[in-house]
């Protein structure tokens, strides 16, 4: 396995592979987030999103930074103000409060002495050096840059710290969010996006040819839209995939929707099936899922398979486990179990699943790996196709 280690302070080491980053200990500093550079001769697939997300504040500060290929990243905290670039492309940017990148663009908030607070966009393939693509000053008041400092998921790129405007990877990078929305956390897929808003609710816009925003058809919006489904449900987590959607409510109910290609949604998957049985038949649910049936199942009965869920689906873990923690990858997703327990699903080629193996499932599947070596997960954060877990020892009884 391809793994190098990192000296935190404390004499703790992080262990940091292309599948897993494991943390043994609970940390009480921050840590310096690192993305390793893609091993040689590995491809991604085609049309996955890649984008950046934050791990739990205060126990450490996670954030998936895709590059492109042969491209790692060191971002430091924010009170270390450093963004380093390593791999087939090296530079350092100082002053940084945050960053986010896409395939294509790296965004940071930086805080100059003698122009304020901006925020920048980068090539991946500058270094950092001479000047950024585009510039736009921030006028963040200190009651604002302090909220976002102390509380998780507030101002956290791609949502800004003001909290009324989000970045994106295509011009204008910088887009207006209407105050009413009071925006807590903003994720980004490939071709949407979703917005919890400080009341709970979910919101969701841009393109939903997959089902992606949970509306009930596959047009596009192009403004925010409540999710009416799940309107009077209080959520507290929302997470954003390729062509999938998934959220989590204040008491531990997990809500998906979108593309089921590879299995993301935990519904039966053509694509997982197609070895062991005859398509003849397609159509739609009553629902309004798109539904493909089978001619022969194992059971010689007709057995139905989902390619596209358009309305938000309730998804039961296994012994009915509740979930704290969810990220989604381009094609597969993972869940964290209130009992610190991770669930994943879906596209698995590259082990990005964590089940020893490449093969992809459409079910829940808890890592047994966590199990095996006693340790409580935390928090975990998908790459487009790798996964980030923060875990620690359970404490012995």
């Amino acid at each position: 396995m391809w793994i190098r280690r990192l000296q935190l302070l404390g004499g703790q080491r992080l262990a940091v592979s292309h599948q897993w980053l494991i943390c043994k200990k609970l940390l009480r500093f921050q840590l310096y987030p690192w993305v390793p550079a893609t091993p040689a001769g590995w491809q991604p697939a085609e049309g996955a999103a890649g984008h950046g997300r934050r791990a739990t504040r205060g126990l450490v500060r996670l954030r998936f930074l895709w590059l492109r290929t042969g491209a790692g990243l060191r971002a430091r905290a924010p009170g270390a103000g450093r963004v380093e670039l390593s791999g087939s492309t090296s530079g350092v940017a100082d002053d940084c409060r945050d960053a986010w990148a896409s395939e294509g663009l790296l965004m940071l908030i930086r805080s100059r002495t003698d122009s304020g607070t901006e925020l920048q966009a980068w090539a991946p393939d500058s270094a950092l050096r001479r000047e950024p693509l585009w510039t736009q000053k921030l006028a963040l008041e200190s009651e604002v840059e302090d909220k976002a400092r102390d509380e998780p998921g507030t101002g956290s790129l791609p949502l800004l710290p003001c909290a009324c405007a989000y970045v994106s990877p295509q011009p204008p990078f910088c887009r207006p969010l209407a105050p009413e929305l009071r925006a807590r956390r903003l994720e980004l897929g490939a071709e949407h996006v979703l917005l919890l808003c400080a009341a709970g609710q979910v919101f969701s816009w841009g393109g939903g040819r997959h089902g992606q925003l949970g509306h009930g058809t596959l047009e596009a919006e192009l403004e925010p839209r409540l999710l009416e489904a799940l309107q009077g449900l209080p959520m507290a987590e929302v997470a954003a995939g390729g062509w999938h959607s998934l959220c989590v409510s204040e008491i531990g109910d997990i809500y998906i929707w979108g593309w089921n290609e590879s299995g993301q949604l935990a519904l039966p998957a053509r694509s997982l099936a197609e070895d062991k049985k005859t398509f003849t038949e397609e159509g739609l649910n009553g629902d309004g899922s798109e539904v493909n049936r089978t001619a022969r199942a194992e059971d010689g009965a007709s057995a139905p398979f989902v390619a596209i869920q358009p309305f938000p689906a309730l998804l039961d873990l296994p012994l009915g486990s509740d979930v704290i923690k969810a990220s989604c990858g381009s094609r597969h997703t993972a869940v964290v179990t209130r009992t610190g327990e991770l669930y994943t699903w879906g596209w698995g080629k590259y082990g990005q699943l964590g089940h020893k193996d490449g093969t992809s499932v459409d079910q829940p599947c808890r890592v047994e790996y966590f199990v095996e070596k006693q340790l409580q997960v935390k928090t975990v954060t998908c790459g487009p196709w790798n996964t980030y877990v923060y875990a620690v020892e359970k404490e012995k009884s």
